[in-house]
């Protein structure tokens, strides 16, 4: 009985952090009111920042002294980049740079 109310008592104080904060942007910069300077700047740099850091955690397990040495990670990469500057379309080129790595890895390499 006791480890059943942990239980429910850990799903409430997550579904109260969950909302907290998803209504506490529009609590602080509802209405009317005009967003601070500083986060209008961290909403236009932390996009790219949170992407240099995906690239870096994705290709961080290269080995380029051992076979296939990083081949089928620096080829999605370059599909990725390829495919954003051509369609500048961010989730066609995730996906299907993806699609392309599981590509290489099963098949090829």
């Amino acid at each position: 009985m006791i480890h059943s109310n942990y239980v429910l008592i850990t799903i409430l104080i997550c579904a109260l952090c969950t909302q907290v904060t998803r209504w506490l942007p529009f609590l602080l910069f509802g209405g009317k009111k005009e967003v601070p300077k500083l986060v209008r700047y961290l909403g236009t740099i932390l996009p790219a920042a949170i992407m240099a850091v995906l690239v870096v955690y994705c290709l961080k397990g290269i080995t380029p002294l051992a076979c296939p040495y990083g081949l089928p990670e620096l080829i999605s990469v370059g599909v990725v980049v390829g495919l954003h500057l051509w369609k500048k379309n961010t989730l066609a080129s995730i996906v299907l740079g993806t699609v392309c790595y599981m590509l290489l890895v099963q098949m090829v390499f």
